[in-house]
C-alpha cells in the first residue's frame, strides 16, 4: 500500500492555532512545527507568552511563525485575522480551534457576560473562524481540528454554559464534516484531565476526577498534540470523529 499525498508531510503547510501562546496551545504549535509545519499563534492578551513561544520555533527554522493578535469574541475581527495570514503566506491549510474560556458557572449565579464569553469562545469564535478561513481551507484541501472537552457529552457539577457550548462545538463538528467534505476534513479532540484549569477547581474535584481515570494520573499536553499531530498529518480518510484523550476517563462515568 502506497502512503495517501495528504498524510506525507506538513512541510511547508501553514497552521493557524488559535489561543497558541501558552497551556496546550503551545505544547501544539511546538509539536506541529517540529513535524515541519509553519504556525500562526493566535493570542488575546499573552503577547509575552506568544512572543516567546514564537522565538523558540524561529530558533528552529526561520520565517516559519507570524503572530495574530486578536479577541476571538470579536467576530467582526476574525476575517481580517485571516486574511492577515494570507497576505503572509498565501495559503492556510489548517485550523484548530484551541482558545476557550472555561470557569463554572452555579445555576442561580450565570450573568449574561458570563454566557456571552463561554458560548461565544467555545461556539461562536469556532464557527465564524470557519466561515472566515473557508475559502482558504477548501483551496489548500486541508483540515479542521475543533478543541472540544469530555465533558460535552457528561456534565461537570456547575459548569451549566461551558458543558453546552462544548456540546454545541460537537455538533458543529460534526455538521462541519457533512457539509464541507470532500474538500475539508474536520474532527474534534475532546481532552479529560490534561492541565488543571488555572481557577476554579478544588483539590477535592481534582481528587475525585482520578479516582475515575483507568490510568490513575494526569495526561500530558503533548497526548493532546500527538493526538492532533496524527489527526492533521496521518489521517486523510479519518473526518467528523471526536477522539478522547483522557486516560479512560469516559469510561466511569
Amino acid at each position: 500500500m502506497t502512503d495517501h499525498p495528504d498524510a506525507a508531510s506538513l512541510n511547508d503547510k501553514w497552521i493557524l492555532i488559535t489561543g497558541a501562546g501558552r497551556r496546550i496551545g503551545a505544547v501544539v504549535a511546538d509539536t506541529l512545527h517540529a513535524a515541519g509545519a509553519n504556525i500562526a499563534i493566535h493570542y488575546r492578551g499573552s503577547a509575552d507568552d506568544a512572543k516567546s513561544l514564537q522565538a523558540r520555533l524561529e530558533a528552529r527554522r526561520a520565517d516559519s511563525t507570524l503572530l495574530l493578535q486578536a479577541d476571538v469574541l470579536d467576530t467582526a475581527a476574525l476575517p481580517g485575522m485571516v486574511e492577515q495570514l494570507i497576505a503572509h503566506s498565501g495559503r492556510l491549510d489548517v485550523l484548530i480551534n484551541n482558545a476557550s474560556s472555561f470557569y463554572p458557572t452555579a445555576l442561580g449565579t450565570v450573568t449574561e457576560a458570563q454566557w456571552e464569553d463561554l458560548i461565544g469562545s467555545n461556539l461562536k469564535a469556532p464557527l465564524f473562524l470557519c466561515q472566515a478561513a473557508l475559502p482558504h481551507l477548501k483551496a489548500a484541501r486541508g483540515s479542521i481540528i475543533n478543541m472540544v472537552d469530555i465533558h460535552a457529552q457528561r456534565p461537570l457539577r456547575d459548569h451549566t454554559v461551558y458543558g453546552p457550548a462544548k456540546a454545541g462545538l460537537v455538533m458543529l463538528t460534526l455538521s462541519l464534516a457533512k457539509d464541507l467534505g470532500p474538500d475539508i476534513r474536520v474532527n474534534g479532540v475532546a481532552p479529560g484531565a490534561i492541565l488543571w484549569p488555572e481557577e476554579g477547581m478544588s483539590d477535592k474535584l481534582k481528587e475525585g476526577i482520578l479516582k475515575r481515570v483507568p490510568l490513575k494520573r494526569v495526561g500530558d499536553p503533548s497526548d493532546i498534540a500527538r493526538t492532533i499531530l496524527f489527526l492533521t498529518r496521518d489521517a486523510p480518510y479519518v473526518t467528523g470523529q471526536i477522539i478522547a484523550v483522557d486516560g479512560g476517563r469516559s469510561l466511569n462515568w
